[in-house]
């Protein structure tokens, strides 16, 4: 049986190898080897150990690799809020640029999976995210990292263009209609959270991670909100969420079946959180009901349009939506969140009371996701269909 070097250990769900020695005079090695394979992490090993020692012994500048890079990366920012979302960047970049010396790291050679994203169908934007943690990694190698010489990793960063396909997907507000036939054909604790996410204009991962100890009482206001920590916002900064009547009787709903989060279903007789709402079941709604163009993501905007219906104004839209704006506060007073409440009021689903709202869709979006089902359109003299919300 052959001796096994020892420095490696198998991490993560992959079972993928990683460096973890101690070397005298070096310091800490800890870095990836990209392999669940046993005998290529070795190989890996052995091929850092002596470009470390013709670094010391010779002075030979190291090339290091891009996946080297990408694990430093990971371990300074693990207090980032994204790091989840870069490491996944990161390991979905890895079999394309993870070996390859970061001086080979550019727009060319970044090509290939620039191509086999979009063979997924993906669009610009999405890919975007990702070679913006590229961008990033490779400005982090030239700028700011040394080796012991107090050589930059990367002489100079390549320039790096973001994606412009003009595929990025518009926005699509439901109607009402709409939100009953969708709404309908969804799985209770879906259909609860979507009904929360639509009156409130909260973003996925709020509604997903809400937890009871963000609730606050308003005894003089017989209501309650959830103040919500920065961590879990996109922007950073801790986000007020108002409940009109509807929002607050799903919340009452929820009440009494887990002790921390606000939105669970129910697994084997017990209550777990939910992670996402873009699941199998969403998918399967929106197919049923012909409206595969609608997104998550267009509960939100739905509630914005609703809110600019009712003749809602800008900065107090932008304070429902939790937009980053300086002038706003992010101290209210009992009167103020009152009036908030009652702007998040006239949006709430009662039939006959709620303002009307004309949107102009072009032909293809009107026919896409059956509204002609539910909706008498008609078309204006420029080709525009238009339906009243």
């Amino acid at each position: 049986m052959s001796k096994r070097t020892p420095g490696l250990v198998k991490r993560g769900k992959n079972g993928i190898w990683t460096i973890d020695k101690r070397i005298r005079g070096y310091g800490r090695l800890f870095e990836s080897t990209g392999t669940g394979d046993r005998q290529e992490a070795e190989q890996y090993l052995i091929f850092r150990l002596e470009q470390i020692r013709n670094e010391r012994v010779y002075g030979i500048k190291p090339d290091y690799t891009f996946r080297q890079a990408a694990t430093k990366y990971l371990l300074e920012n693990e207090h980032k809020r994204s790091i989840d979302r870069d490491a996944q960047s990161l390991r979905i970049l890895d079999p394309f640029i993870g070996n390859m010396a970061l001086r080979q790291v550019h727009q060319d050679t970044l090509g290939p999976f620039i191509a086999s994203r979009k063979k997924e169908g993906l669009k610009s934007n999405t890919i975007n995210r990702d070679l913006a943690v590229v961008r990033r990694v490779l400005m982090l190698a030239a700028r700011l990292w040394r080796d012991e010489r107090g050589n930059p990793w990367l002489e100079t960063p390549p320039l790096i263009r973001m994606l412009d396909w003009k595929d990025a997907r518009k926005p699509y507000p439901l109607s009402w209609v709409e939100q009953e036939r969708l709404f309908a054909e969804l799985p209770k604790h879906l259909r609860e959270m979507a009904l929360f996410k639509v009156n409130t204009g909260t973003r996925e991962a709020e509604v997903c991670g809400l937890r009871w100890e963000w609730e606050v009482s308003l005894p003089e206001l017989s209501a309650s909100v959830f103040l919500l920590p920065g961590e879990l916002v996109k922007n950073g900064e801790d986000r007020l969420v108002v409940l009109n009547s509807v929002a607050r009787a799903v919340v009452n709903r929820q009440r009494g079946k887990h002790r921390e989060h606000v939105f669970t279903y129910k697994y084997k007789g017990e209550y777990k959180p939910v992670e996402r709402m873009n699941t199998k079941a969403w998918r399967r709604a929106r197919d049923v009901t012909e409206l595969s163009q609608v997104r998550v993501h267009d509960l939100k905007h739905t509630f914005g349009r609703r809110l600019r219906a009712a003749g809602i104004g800008v900065e107090t839209r932008m304070v429902l939506l939790g937009h980053t704006n300086k002038q706003i506060t992010t101290h209210y007073s009992a009167v103020e969140i009152g009036e908030l409440i009652e702007a998040a009021e006239r949006v709430s689903f009662e039939r006959g009371s709620t303002p009307t709202l004309t949107l102009l869709r072009s032909p293809n979006a009107a026919t896409k996701g059956g509204s002609r089902k539910s909706h008498a359109f008609g078309r204006n003299k420029k080709g525009y269909a238009y339906v009243t919300l």
